[in-house]
């Protein structure tokens, strides 16, 4: 019997009121728009359905790959033979806990979350409104930007390990530059818990809209993409680097450099994975023998 077989059984048996598509397209589901299907597409709608559906596949031998909003992900063109989890659909709610504390389940788009707490008057999570992806893949890649990053506001993550349910506070979960404990450990985020700061809700607001204001005028927002394709080497821009080395415009298949923003690679409208990863290669070697600074991709490669 596939793991897939067995898993549909199973799952047939324990969660039959959930929903699960077969062969998906993960272009349909990954904000560059690129990736072949995957095997099985399941959409838990609590954090109780996600662990038992993550025990249900360990017993059919197969490692499931967790998917949020996929704005951070270039997979492969083949598919992936794997059973993916999408918790972006259903896994959404948010909760007050008190004044200036607000727990969400990992699901929750970013710009939700800034705008519910927006306007309940409570300010830090400007920074996150125009960050196109969920808490969950955000809390694992400590997001960021224009001077905010998650670990300023994460006081507690719940993250699901193989012998339970663990719950860290935002010191123990080790926050780095695009980087968690979580990446490293192989964990599944449930949900985490953010403590905010009480302030106009006009005011932040007209904080949220300058933000996007500024990212909808010098970042590629109207072509598909992962957002910026590389981390930020430290003393440099990586945008600036591939600037400088002449390389905006520059095309393999349908993937460019972007001719508004050197940071970002997108999608033309064809391109493959394989078109994707080619070009970065070309930008990396390029920028590194012009300036001797190796660019690390901050998109993340998934298949083979």
């Amino acid at each position: 019997m596939q793991w897939y077989e067995c898993l549909d059984e199973k799952i047939r048996d324990y969660l039959p009121d959930m929903t699960v598509e077969r062969d998906v397209p993960m272009s349909r589901h990954t904000s560059f728009r690129i990736g072949g299907p995957a095997r099985r597409m399941a959409f838990p709608e609590s954090r109780e359905q996600l662990v038992i559906l993550l025990g249900l596949a360990e017993e059919c031998g197969i490692r499931p790959f967790l998917l949020g909003r996929g704005t951070n992900l270039l997979v492969s063109d083949r598919g992936l033979d794997t059973l993916v989890i999408k918790t972006a659909e259903r896994m959404t709610s948010i909760r007050r806990l008190d004044d200036v504390t607000l727990e969400a389940d990992a699901g929750v788009l970013l710009s939700r979350l800034a705008v519910y707490a927006q306007q309940a008057g409570l300010a830090g999570l400007e920074f996150a409104h125009g960050i196109p992806g969920s808490l969950g893949g955000a809390v694992c890649m400590n997001a960021g930007a224009y001077g905010g990053e998650m670990c300023q506001v994460v006081t507690e993550v719940t993250a699901l390990y193989p012998d339970g349910i663990r719950r860290f506070t935002g010191g123990q979960a080790e926050f780095a530059y695009r980087h968690s404990r979580f990446l490293e450990d192989g964990a599944v985020v449930l949900g985490a818990v953010v403590r905010l700061n009480p302030d106009d809700p006009a005011a932040i607001r007209q904080r949220m809209d300058d933000l996007m204001a500024r990212r909808k005028a010098s970042q590629p927002l109207e072509w598909p993409s992962a957002g910026s394709t590389f981390k930020r080497p430290e003393g440099y821009y990586a945008g600036t680097l591939i600037d400088q080395t002449g390389l905006k415009g520059l095309t393999v298949g349908g993937a460019q450099v972007s001719e508004k923003h050197a940071g970002f690679v997108i999608n033309t409208g064809s391109a493959t994975c394989a078109d994707v990863r080619e070009l970065i290669r070309r930008v990396q070697e390029a920028v590194y023998k012009a300036h001797g600074v190796r660019l690390e991709p901050e998109v993340r490669f998934v298949g083979e």
